[in-house]
């Protein structure tokens, strides 16, 4: 009984995986990355639509990216988008398309990007404690109810532990990875 419980909040824990590894990418490394700029909202025809539905990311070298608007109209939308947004690069308006040119990192800078990648690590342990608790009550309810033993709870905290344990592994691991192509000059 528990494990259905468990099965069918495991989705709930891929999602914080797949939140922190999109939060992960859009993390600037030095090297250009359309994941950085592709989420952005732009003021497109009156309505707030995500960049890469109204324009073409490419990375011509490791340190640029050059964004081309299916709408020329666009660009000036596209370059306060870019300016109003965290990722702290001036853009390069040509008239045909943005450029943004990745400034090398300082040390300040890095550390100051561990520190945003420790808080997406954190935020998506909170996500699992979140769901583990949503299936401790569960657990709890279905005792009262009498749809579990006392011994079921006692493998239920356990098997909910394992699990737990192996989702915050996987955190760790992105995060130091993340950490470690920061910190690598």
């Amino acid at each position: 009984m528990y494990q259905k419980l468990i099965e069918a909040k495991a989705g709930e824990f891929e999602k914080a995986l797949s939140h922190l590894t999109k939060e992960l990418n859009a993390v600037r490394t030095g090297r250009a990355s359309p994941a950085l700029v592709e989420n952005l909202l732009v003021e497109s025809y009156g309505t707030k639509t995500p960049l890469k539905n109204v324009a073409s990311i490419t990375v011509p070298d490791a340190r640029s990216l050059a964004i081309q608007p299916w709408d020329r109209s666009l660009l000036s939308a596209v370059e306060k988008a870019i300016q109003a947004s965290s990722v702290g690069i001036q853009p390069v308006n040509d008239g045909a398309y943005i450029r943004l040119n990745m400034p090398p990192l300082n040390e300040e800078r890095r550390k100051e990007l561990v520190r945003v990648i420790k808080g997406h690590a954190e935020a998506a342990r909170v996500r699992l404690r979140n769901v583990r608790e949503e299936i401790w009550k569960e657990v709890g309810r279905a005792l009262k109810e009498k749809q579990l033993t006392e011994d079921d709870k006692y493998k239920a905290e356990k098997d909910l532990k394992k699990t737990l344990d192996g989702y915050n592994e996987k955190i760790e691991e992105m995060s130091k990875r993340k950490e470690a192509e920061i910190m690598t000059v």
